[in-house]
């Protein structure tokens, strides 16, 4: 069992992870500008085609950890953290400091 200042701890944490990811979104989430040049030299472009592709690869995943931090903060408000979503055990404090939202233990993990 957590206590209040481990809570307190985990919970800046995912606060700050929070929003540095919203941060990086907002800076990922433009998109380009394609076709804005008269050349007929299609590879910037194709270059900011490519780009872009990148970016919402990673956009995707922004979007799942930043989901995946707000449900552990929806836990912490209803006294639900730190519980395994597999087996009900509690999850180790070395596995919520390295993965503050993590939903296993190291068990159900492995």
């Amino acid at each position: 069992m957590l206590t209040e200042k481990e809570l307190q701890d985990l919970k800046e944490q995912l606060e700050k992870e929070a929003g540095e990811l919203e941060a990086q979104l907002k800076t990922v989430s433009k998109a380009p500008d394609f076709g804005s040049d008269t050349e007929t030299d299609f590879s910037e472009e194709a270059d900011e085609a490519e780009e872009f592709s990148n970016d919402l690869g990673l956009q995707e995943a922004l979007k799942t950890r930043l989901q995946d931090i707000e449900a552990a903060l929806d836990k912490m408000a209803r006294n639900e953290y730190g519980k395994c979503e597999k087996c009900g055990m509690d999850i180790e404090l070395e596995v919520l400091k390295i993965n503050p939202e993590s939903k296993l233990c190291k068990m159900c993990k492995a």
